[in-house]
């Protein structure tokens, strides 16, 4: 089936959007600006050790969101993993499509623009590729672009990374919980973790003031972590207000996801974030969902629940918990 993508919309002379990109008046951004004078919080993982429990533990109960530096990540794998993206992006349209993905068919994998399912429902400004990056039992490495040639490389590189950053933070937040620190890593299957890489290309929009590239959600990983391009655009949602992120060069962004809120009884928030678009700029970002194995049960740590604190969540797969997140049912 003929998909519309935004990228050849965008630069194909378009000066005002298709009426299914134009949010609802409520959601638009120029009816809900950020607040202004307000910034997220900034942790460097170099300092030491109970101060940084301390800080994540307190910027992910009151923000569910922040930038780490100082991450052992090198500024150059960053730069070489922007890069490769972009080439794909920058491909002839048809050499693009050889790799379209399907989920109407459960076919998540490859390059992809979200679908409406009904005429009431807007479509998002942006185009994606998105595959596994790990465990190496589930990667299907054909689906992975074959141009740029150093795709697989550079990706292989930066998923080890990823995971090794992924380990370090839960066990942070297991600490933070007052837990032994593979508290949070077992039940989300520890070295087993999935890793799931989504490009986002959000390309010039002619009216960014009526459209959102992502409209407001939860991620439904356990963590999410993430490196922007220089274009900002990522907004927060905090004590009733969006707060723009800025763009700080080789951070890494990090969202506490749904699984990590149920795991912690709620003691940890999973952001709520957006992302607006820019008139002149192509706003790109590189999101790794750090996700439990489907088959994996997650529900509150029973460490944390006792008759002072019961359980808020129920206890299901991660299977059931995507499939009832797909398809808008309750949790």
């Amino acid at each position: 089936m003929e998909v519309e993508r935004v990228q050849a919309l965008a630069f194909g002379g378009l000066n005002e959007l298709p009426a299914k990109f134009i949010r609802p008046v409520n959601e638009r951004p120029e009816n809900s600006k950020p607040l202004e004078g307000v910034t997220v919080p900034v942790i460097s993982l170099s300092q030491p050790h109970d101060a940084l429990v301390k800080e994540v533990s307190e910027a992910c109960s009151q923000w569910g969101f922040f930038l780490v530096t100082d991450h052992g990540l090198s500024p150059e794998l960053i730069k070489r993993l922007q890069e490769v993206g972009q080439e794909f992006f920058a491909l002839p349209q048809k050499e693009k499509e050889a790799y379209a993905n399907d989920p109407s068919t459960g076919k998540f994998e490859g390059y992809g623009t979200k679908m409406t399912k009904n005429l009431e429902e807007k479509v998002e400004w942006v185009d994606y590729f998105f595959h596994l990056t790990s465990p190496p039992s589930k990667v299907n490495h054909d689906i992975w672009p074959k141009h740029p040639p150093s795709y697989r490389e550079v990706n292989e590189e930066y998923s080890k990374e990823i995971l090794r950053i992924t380990g370090e933070l839960l066990e942070l937040l297991s600490e933070g919980l007052d837990l032994d620190k593979k508290a949070l890593a077992t039940p989300l299957g520890d070295q087993e973790i999935d890793l799931e890489m989504k490009i986002n290309m959000y390309p010039p929009c002619p009216q960014p003031h009526l459209a959102l590239g992502v409209e407001p959600h939860t991620d439904m990983s356990a963590l999410t972590l993430l490196v922007p391009n220089e274009v900002p655009g990522l907004q927060v949602w905090k004590d009733g207000n969006w707060v723009a992120v800025d763009y700080l060069p080789n951070a890494l962004f990090v969202h506490v996801g749904d699984q990590i809120e149920v795991l912690s009884n709620g003691k940890y928030k999973s952001v709520l974030h957006r992302s607006v678009v820019n008139k002149d700029r192509t706003r790109m970002s590189w999101a790794v969902f750090c996700a439990p194995p489907h088959e994996a049960m997650i529900g509150p740590l029973p460490e944390l629940v006792n008759e002072q604190n019961p359980a808020k969540y129920s206890t299901k797969t991660f299977a059931e918990y995507r499939y009832r997140k797909f398809n808008k049912l309750p949790q």
